[in-house]
């Protein structure tokens, strides 16, 4: 594993030697790792190699596109389903907190762009299954596969990517959240334009306790812009989930709702709410609001990315992880 100091010198230099360190990075990483819990929230479930939930989708009406029609298509972990122009997008790991696969991130661009692309399309919810979690963060054995410095680049800038096409979506996006909000599921939904939760929603990002990684600059700008880098400190440094009352306060949650009926009661009453509004006035308000965010290269924050995910303390926290003890954390 490539020193803090060496990891310096790699940033510093040419393009080579960041090859060149990758090399030894890749012999640490080809290290065996044992099958991982899912994530901080969800250790209690079992892995979901032991089988994924394959709904059965059924309805008397024709599937067809447009207004007063129904489209379902069969997914294993993401469900989507259009109804009278409304897009249901539901997160579908219930067994896992509904944590993400990288292959759950690419489906919800797709979504997105399908969203883009039909006109019938006026509004998208997004959800997840069961009561107990809206995404419980990305499914830690993803991590499994890091092997380079730029398996941890590569892994931000595709969370990027899905969370860049998610938040310029044409269409209004509403988070529906009950339960564990965290990590990417925490980033998932800052990025929808409007945000409402059960007195069970529970937000952040407590990776500082968990494995010790850090967000995209891209992350850190969207959570500046919408809670001021003060509470984004607060939130990461102590590690601590944000509850729905003091989520409604911070501007997180624009309304709280009694239980997941009352919900999806209100979820649907709201998209049926700007289905109706002029498309025109929410799509040029969404981008204005985007546009009014700082403008970020491709690049930015490289070197932090590295520094966490190439570290001591990252293999650390996977390892605390699997064996369920406090991390000993070396700032290495």
């Amino acid at each position: 594993m490539c020193s803090v100091t060496a990891l310096s010198a790699m940033l510093l230099n040419t393009a080579s030697n960041r090859a060149a360190c990758a090399t030894s990075q890749s012999i640490a990483w080809r290290m065996a790792i044992p099958a991982l819990p899912l994530t901080a929230e969800a250790q209690q479930y079992p892995s979901p190699r032991l089988g994924r939930i394959r709904p059965e989708f059924k309805t008397d009406e024709p599937s067809r596109p447009g207004q007063g029609g129904v489209v379902t298509e069969q997914t294993n972990d993401i469900l989507f389903e259009v109804r009278d122009g409304i897009g249901r997008v539901t997160f579908n790991r219930p067994q896992a907190r509904n944590a993400f696969t990288f292959q759950m991130y690419e489906r919800l661009a797709e979504i997105c762009q399908e969203a883009n692309e039909d006109s019938a399309i006026k509004v998208l919810i997004l959800t997840g299954a069961g009561d107990k979690a809206f995404a419980a963060g990305t499914d830690i054995n993803q991590f499994r596969a890091f092997k380079t410095p730029q398996d941890a680049i590569d892994y931000e800038a595709r969370n990027d990517r899905v969370l860049g096409v998610l938040e310029q979506c044409r269409v209004p996006t509403i988070a529906a959240i009950t339960g564990a909000c965290t990590g990417g599921g925490a980033g998932i939904a800052a990025c929808c334009d409007l945000r409402i939760g059960t007195r069970t929603a529970k937000f952040g990002f407590p990776i500082a306790r968990t494995l010790g990684n850090c967000l995209s600059m891209a992350n850190y700008s969207r959570l500046a812009a919408l809670l001021g880098p003060a509470r984004v400190k607060d939130i990461i440094f102590t590690a601590r989930l944000v509850e729905a009352q003091e989520a409604l306060a911070l501007g997180l949650l624009s309304e709280v709702v009694e239980d997941v009926t009352a919900l999806q009661q209100r979820a649907d009453e709201l998209a049926r709410l700007l289905a109706g509004h002029g498309p025109l006035t929410l799509r040029a308000t969404k981008e204005a609001m985007r546009r009014l965010q700082p403008r970020l290269s491709g690049d930015e924050g490289e070197d932090l990315i590295l520094m966490c995910y190439m570290s001591n303390d990252f293999r650390e926290g996977l390892d605390a992880f699997l064996t369920k003890r406090p991390p000993q954390w070396s700032g290495k």
